[in-house]
């Protein structure tokens, strides 16, 4: 049984409003998702998903579909606004983003990223933020990051590179063990097939991600995201321009950062310094 068209909010949302013109032409004229995907030259998947406002159009669909189905730069002009909507709920798509993609780039100046968290580091973290939390919903926190996790145990894992900044392993969060444990998660994902983790030293000095985090989602359909993240909001980047200035800035940072091997040996010089 086909699942009902999800239900759009087009007077709040241009991008709602997009998908929303989109099916209803699309509908008008008779066609099928599949016809459609033929004309305009886009997967049905990814059409679909622009019809539900799960993706931002990409740059050249609005002229294809304008041409289509005859409307002037109807479907241009929606775009223009669409392009620059922030996702309305960005923390939860950020998650349904995250455990789709293949290739998951991180950048952390801060703290270690929540993929690769140990327990101890994860609770330590969630502890400081939420003073006031009981007990239980520490739990909890921690058992949900934890299970964002399992896409790395997966059959099918995506690619994972992280640049870690060097105060990330500097600052022993949760006290010596804890961070020790984490460095030992760490050493062991620097080189592997699926896994490359480097360290930008403090030596290299200013660059273009300085004081913040970022992460680059790219999946299956060649659509690609982007996440910044300060202390407690976050934004997604959607809009293909905006995502490659951030992929641009990825690639310089990770081009100035240790190797793999260097990092090793980061790694274990800083649990080495640790008091015991």
């Amino acid at each position: 049984m086909a699942r009902p068209p999800r239900k759009l909010t087009p007077d709040r949302s241009a991008r709602h409003l997009f998908g929303a013109d989109l099916r209803h032409r699309r509908e008008e004229a008779g066609m099928t998702l599949e016809k459609l995907a033929e004309v305009v030259r886009y997967s049905r998947s990814h059409l679909a998903r622009i019809e539900t406002a799960e993706h931002v159009p990409p740059p050249d669909l609005p002229g294809r579909l304008d041409e289509v189905f005859g409307t002037g730069e109807h479907f241009a002009r929606l775009y223009a606004i669409a392009r620059h909507e922030v996702h309305p709920d960005k923390y939860r798509r950020r998650m349904e983003l995250e455990a789709q993609a293949r290739v998951i780039h991180e950048y952390a100046g801060h703290i270690v990223p929540g993929l690769v968290q140990t327990e101890g580091y994860a609770r330590a973290l969630f502890r400081i933020s939420n003073p006031m939390a009981s007990s239980e919903a520490i739990d909890e926190m921690v058992s949900a990051r934890l299970s964002r996790q399992m896409l790395l145990r997966a059959e099918a894992p995506p690619d994972l590179t992280m640049v870690l900044d060097e105060a990330v392993i500097r600052r022993a969060i949760g006290g010596p063990a804890v961070m020790r444990e984490q460095l030992g998660v760490l050493i062991g994902l620097v080189d592997t097939p699926t896994t490359v983790v480097q360290v930008l030293p403090f030596a290299h000095g200013e660059h273009g991600l300085l004081g913040g985090a970022l992460t680059l989602l790219a999946m299956d359909d060649r659509s690609a995201f982007a996440y910044e993240e300060s202390i407690d909001s976050g934004t997604l980047f959607e809009d293909p321009q905006a995502v490659r200035a951030r992929e641009r800035a990825y690639d310089r940072v990770k081009s100035y950062a240790l190797s793999p091997a260097q990092t090793a040996e980061l790694f274990k010089e800083a649990m080495e310094a640790l008091p015991t």
